[in-house]
């Protein structure tokens, strides 16, 4: 599940990353979530927009359900910046990688559309193995493999404990925090 809150060139980024500083814990312990990465792109550190766009990787829909209607978490979402459309997907698979064990710095998000005349079947067979070689790349920290059914695309969402590599295709991203209740269900480690 993401969802992106896009915010005006000059905003200062500072007040997300004093935001998040001070009440990102509030999620550390949440029932039903894996892993809340705390993501932004900030133009003083050369990204095109200032963007809070935090993305999380759920155990179980009821977890999701209780944090965007159940009161409380996603509502201050809404009375900060106005309620925002959040994307959510099938997950397929999520990997520890071998720098599971370090804090995460950055992440990336790639998506790829699956051509109208296919059965999804081999392209999400082979984004697997794909997902499977980059999740035992250096300097992952985790990597999942998700399916938008409704728009038919693939999305591959790394964790990284360093700055990601440049050649690595989508959008990039800072991480603030990581909150990670759910990790061991979720990554098996």
């Amino acid at each position: 599940m993401q969802y992106e809150i896009t915010l005006p060139t000059d905003y200062d980024m500072g007040i997300i990353r004093r935001r998040v500083e001070t009440t990102g814990h509030r999620l550390d312990d949440f029932d039903g979530l894996g892993i809340k990465a705390y993501l932004i792109q900030d133009r003083a550190n050369g990204a095109m927009i200032n963007q809070y766009a935090p993305f999380y990787l759920w155990n179980d829909s009821a977890g999701m359900g209780r944090f965007l209607w159940g009161g409380g978490f996603f509502s201050a979402i809404c009375t900060s910046f106005g309620r925002p459309s959040v994307r959510h997907w099938t997950g397929v698979e999520a990997l520890a990688g071998p720098e599971a064990d370090q804090p995460a710095r950055s992440a990336t998000r790639h998506t790829q559309t699956l051509a109208n005349d296919v059965d999804p079947a081999d392209p999400v067979g082979a984004a697997l193995e794909v997902l499977r070689e980059n999740a035992a790349r250096s300097g992952v920290h985790a990597a999942a493999l998700a399916v938008d059914p409704s728009r038919w695309e693939l999305v591959f969402f790394t964790l990284w404990s360093s700055p990601e590599p440049g050649a690595v295709p989508g959008t990039r991203y800072q991480v603030l925090h990581l909150s990670t209740p759910g990790r061991k269900d979720l990554l098996g480690r």
